[in-house]
């Protein structure tokens, strides 16, 4: 019984992936997000909370061997599922949800792509902070886009600065909003 029971258990780096999700996700819940950075609380504003944190989490694990890669792959897995879960609770059909699970993929890669480039301008802050109006506020020209740079940062550092077995077993220390701000 016990060998069935270790083959059915998921992989490790599965396991760091399902952790580290559920870590960046509690994070990008986080009120002061909301009510003080002035994300819009709709799905599309969660969307992007969501996105931004997993892809900070992505970026510390960017380039840190086998382990590492597994664990972000698995993260990006798990925040697919996630993202698929979501649209059936909110009552998306089983035709549709592959449409607009493709149009969410192209929008995360869209994302990631945005955020390594604006990453690889730091120390100049303009085009991260250029990326977060234009994604995280929509161009709504509301919203903090400067104290969520600002925070977004200090998450990055947060990251970088711990261990990576601390980071694989997903004890994230992230900043709190206000904290950066």
């Amino acid at each position: 019984m016990q060998a069935i029971k270790r083959l059915l258990r998921p992989r490790p780096a599965v396991e760091a992936g399902r952790r580290l999700f559920a870590a960046a996700s509690a994070h990008a819940r986080q009120s002061a997000l909301y009510l003080g950075a002035g994300i819009p609380d709709t799905n599309e504003g969660r969307f992007e909370a969501y996105t931004l944190h997993v892809v900070l989490v992505l970026h510390r694990l960017k380039g840190q061997g086998p382990a590492a890669a597994e664990a972000a792959q698995a993260l990006f897995d798990a925040y697919v599922r996630n993202l698929d879960d979501a649209l059936r609770e909110m009552g998306v059909g089983d035709l549709s949800v592959g449409k607009k699970m493709r149009k969410l993929g192209e929008a995360f890669y869209g994302r990631v792509k945005h955020y390594d480039e604006a990453f690889a301008a730091l120390p100049d802050e303009a085009p991260l902070q250029a990326m977060i109006a234009r994604t995280v506020f929509a161009g709504s020209g509301e919203g903090d886009a400067a104290g969520l740079c600002a925070y977004a940062l200090a998450a990055m550092q947060a990251l970088k600065a711990q261990p990576l077995e601390a980071v694989l077993d997903a004890r994230l220390d992230w900043p709190s909003y206000g904290e950066a701000s």
